[in-house]
C-alpha cells in the first residue's frame, strides 16, 4: 500500500507473558505505516500476507533499541531488536545489521515525539521471569542501560539547536539537557577513608563522652571508620573522638561552604523558604532530585505592591568545555562565580539574585543515636513536655534528653510487646539510618514501662497533615511525600528488612515537610493476637495484599503493596482506604480482585503506579527502587 513506510519478513519472538510459557519463534511480515507497526501471517509460497497476528500503535512505543543475542544463538537469531511498548517488549530478529539499522533509524524517527519515552532499557533478553543483563525480576522494572540520546537517538537536531532568549528553566529543556533521574550520576555514596580531611557541615555538640566536638567549616581528619554512621576523627587541636558520619564532608567539595547552597531541600520545600522570606530576588541553590553533579537555582519574584510572589526554578546547565551557565554567552568555570555574576546580574533571569535564603540554621539531619555506642537511655537524663498521642503500644510523648535534644518517647504499655526480643533487636535497628526514617535514639529498659527514644518531628503524623494541614496541595508537593516515603523504604528493601505495616499513620513530617517512615518492624513484637488475625481490628486490613489477609505472608511485596495504599491517602488527603466496607468485605472484595478507585487528584500515570503496587502477584509488582526512580522521573516532568 501507498502509506507503508516499510515492509520485511522478520523472525518474532513470542512474548511469554507467565513465566512458564515456552518461548517460540516464528517468521511474520511486519508493516510499518504512519499510525503503527502491524505483523501478519504469510504464505511464502504464494507470496502473500494473509491474516493480522498482532500490532502496536506507535503512539504507545516507548524505546527501540538493539538487544544483545543470547549465547550461541543460532544464524538467524543474531540480529536482535526491541520495540517497547506498554505491554512489554516486542522481540524481533532481522536477517541482517543493516536491515536492523534501518528499521531501528526510521522507528525512532517516526516516534522520537512520543510523551512516554524511556530514558533506560534491557540491553539483553526478558526470559523465564528474569532480565538476563540485571536479574531483576519485575517485568515492569526500569532499565538497566541509559539510552544514548544523540547521534540517531531520540532527539532531533531541530529541537537541541532551539535557541531561548531567557535562560532554560527544566519546563523548557529540550531532552537531552533536562536532567530526568535516568541522566543524572547515581545518588551520592561519600567515598570517605581513613586519613581524608573533611569539612564540618553542621555544627556537632558531643552527646557521650567519647564524642569529639565539630564546628561548622572546621576540618577534621579522619582516623577509624566505624561503622556507616560513625567515625574517629581528630580536629586541628589533636583533640580525638566520634563524629557523626552524615555531618560532614569531603573537603574538596566546596559548594557546602556557602551560604546559598542548600543540600537536603526539594522542590516544595525550597519554595516554601522563598515564600517564607517574601523578599523579591530571594534565591537559594539546591541539588536536582537529591543527586550529585546536578543543580538548581530556585528564585522567587514579587513585583512592586503584589502580595503573593512566584518561585522560578533554572537548572545550572554546563557546556561541553565544563563550564557552568544559567543564561547562554555567560559561562564560568565554577559555580560561585556563577551565582556571584548573576547577584550583579540579571542577565534574562526573572530577576538578579539579591537576597541569601538558606536554611542552614534548622537543617542539621539526624543521627544515629545519642552518640557513639550509646543505645540504653538513662530515663533520668529525660523530661516529659507534652503528650503526642496514644498508638498500638502506649502513650508517646514530647520531650528533651539531657535538657536539650528534641526527642520523642513511646512509653511501651505492659503486655503489649514480646518486651526481651525487641531489646535485642533495637541494637540492629539503631544502625538503620537514612533521611527518610525516623531515627531510633536508644531505650530504657531498666525499668517498667520501657521506653523507646527516637528523633522527634514537628509536624507529627502524616496521616493528621493530610487531613488537617495541607491547603490547595501542589502536585509536586504530594508526589514529593510518595518519593521520601519510597526512597525511605527502598533503603529498609535494601537491608532485608520488612515493615509490616506501612501506612500514612506510620510516617511523621519533620519541619521542613519532609515525610519520615516510622515503626517499621515493629508488628513482630506485638502480643495482641487480635493484630494478627484478619478478623481483628487493629490488623491492617486495609494496607494488606491478599497473601496476607489469606495467608499472613508478609514480604517486602507486601510493603509494596501497603505503599500503594499510602499513595490513595496521600492523594486523597487522608480519606480511609475502602470506607464503605468492613474488615470481612475487604478480605472478601480484594481476593476476588477489587481495588480502590482513582483518586480525584491522581492523573492515570500516578494511578497506574498504585495499581502495579497492587498486582495480585507479589513477584509481579516492582520493587522500591523501581518506584524511586519512576517518582522521580514523574517529578522532573513536573519541574
Amino acid at each position: 500500500m501507498s502509506d507503508n513506510i516499510l515492509e520485511e519478513i522478520f523472525i518474532k519472538r513470542s512474548q511469554q507473558k507467565k513465566k512458564t510459557s515456552p518461548l517460540n519463534f516464528k517468521e511474520r511480515l511486519f508493516v510499518l505505516t504512519q499510525e503503527k507497526i502491524a505483523y501478519y501471517d504469510y504464505d511464502f509460497e504464494k507470496g502473500k500476507k494473509k491474516g493480522l497476528k498482532g500490532f502496536v500503535d506507535l503512539e504507545k512505543i516507548k524505546c527501540v533499541e538493539i538487544v544483545i543475542p543470547e549465547d550461541n544463538a543460532p544464524p538467524e537469531r543474531i540480529f536482535p531488536f526491541q520495540i517497547v511498548y506498554d505491554e512489554g517488549p516486542l522481540y524481533i530478529f532481522a536477517k541482517t545489521d543493516d536491515i536492523r539499522k534501518q528499521w531501528i533509524h526510521k522507528l525512532k524517527n517516526v516516534v522520537r515525539f512520543n510523551k512516554d519515552l524511556m530514558q533506560k532499557y534491557h540491553p539483553c533478553f526478558w526470559e523465564d521471569g528474569l532480565w538476563k543483563c540485571c536479574q531483576q525480576e519485575v517485568k515492569q522494572a526500569m532499565g538497566c542501560k541509559v539510552l544514548e540520546m544523540r547521534n540517531g537517538g531520540f532527539s532531533t537536531g531541530s529541537r537541541r539547536k532551539s535557541r531561548k532568549p531567557l535562560p532554560p528553566t527544566p519546563e523548557e529543556l529540550p531532552p537531552e539537557k533536562s536532567m530526568t533521574a535516568s541522566h543524572r550520576e547515581p545518588p551520592k555514596q561519600h567515598g570517605f577513608s581513613v586519613g581524608m580531611t573533611v569539612i564540618a557541615e553542621y555544627e556537632y555538640t558531643p552527646m557521650a563522652p567519647q564524642d569529639l566536638e565539630l564546628k561548622k567549616d572546621d576540618e577534621y581528619t579522619i582516623l577509624e571508620i566505624c561503622d556507616a554512621n560513625w567515625f574517629r576523627a581528630r580536629d586541628k587541636h589533636g583533640n580525638e573522638g566520634y563524629i557523626p558520619s552524615n555531618y560532614v564532608v569531603e573537603a574538596l567539595n566546596g559548594l557546602e561552604k556557602f551560604e546559598w547552597y542548600c543540600k537536603n531541600v526539594n522542590r516544595s520545600q525550597a519554595e516554601n523558604l522563598l515564600k517564607t522570606e517574601n523578599k523579591d530576588g530571594g534565591f537559594l541553590v539546591r541539588d536536582s532530585g537529591k543527586y550529585t553533579g546536578k543543580y538548581t537555582v530556585s528564585v522567587f519574584t514579587k513585583t512592586l505592591g503584589e502580595m503573593v510572589g512566584s518561585c522560578r526554578h533554572y537548572n545550572i546547565l554546563t557546556t561541553q568545555q565544563g563550564q557552568f551557565y544559567l543564561a547562554e554567552k555567560h559561562y564560568f568555570s565554577n559555580i560561585p562565580d556563577l551565582i556571584n555574576y548573576h547577584q550583579h546580574n540579571a542577565a534574562g533571569l526573572v530577576s538578579r539574585l539579591k537576597y541569601v535564603v538558606s536554611n542552614r540554621a534548622q537543617s542539621a539531619p539526624s543521627i544515629a543515636g545519642l552518640g557513639y555506642g550509646v543505645w540504653e537511655i538513662d530515663p533520668r537524663q529525660l523530661t516529659f513536655i507534652k503528650e503526642l498521642g496514644n498508638g498500638q503500644f502506649g502513650v508517646v510523648k514530647y520531650g528533651k534528653w539531657q535538657g536539650r535534644h528534641d526527642v520523642a518517647i513511646k512509653m511501651i504499655k505492659e503486655g503489649s510487646m514480646s518486651e526481651d526480643d525487641f531489646i535485642e533487636e533495637a541494637k540492629v535497628m539503631m544502625k538503620l539510618h537514612h533521611e527518610n526514617l525516623v531515627q531510633l535514639y536508644g531505650v530504657c529498659t531498666k525499668q517498667r514501662p520501657i521506653y523507646i527514644v527516637t528523633e522527634f518531628l514537628p509536624n507529627g503524623c502524616l496521616l493528621t497533615y493530610l487531613r488537617e494541614s495541607l491547603r490547595q496541595p501542589t502536585a509536586v508537593q504530594l508526589l514529593e511525600m510518595c518519593k521520601d516515603v519510597s526512597e525511605g523504604m527502598a533503603y529498609l528493601e535494601s537491608q532485608q528488612y520488612i515493615h509490616r505495616d506501612l501506612a500514612a499513620r506510620n510516617c511523621l513530617v519533620d519541619g521542613n515537610g519532609t515525610v519520615k517512615v516510622t515503626d517499621f518492624g515493629l508488628s513482630r513484637y506485638v502480643l495482641n493476637d487480635e493484630y494478627t488475625s484478619s478478623f481483628g481490628s487493629q490488623f491492617p486490613v486495609r494496607w494488606s495484599p491478599p497473601e496476607v489477609l489469606n495467608y499472613h505472608k508478609f514480604s517486602s511485596k507486601s510493603d509494596i503493596w501497603a505503599f500503594g495504599i499510602l499513595m490513595w491517602e496521600v492523594y486523597t488527603l487522608g480519606r480511609m482506604p475502602y470506607e464503605r466496607l468492613n474488615n470481612n468485605e475487604i478480605v472478601h472484595e480484594v481476593t476476588a480482585g477489587y481495588r480502590l478507585y482513582r483518586p480525584q487528584m491522581a492523573n492515570d500515570r500516578i494511578y497506574s503506579i498504585m495499581t502495579k503496587c497492587w498486582h495480585e502477584k507479589p513477584d509481579e509488582r516492582p520493587t522500591f527502587q523501581d518506584l524511586v526512580m519512576v517518582i522521580q522521573d514523574l517529578l522532573d516532568n513536573l519541574h
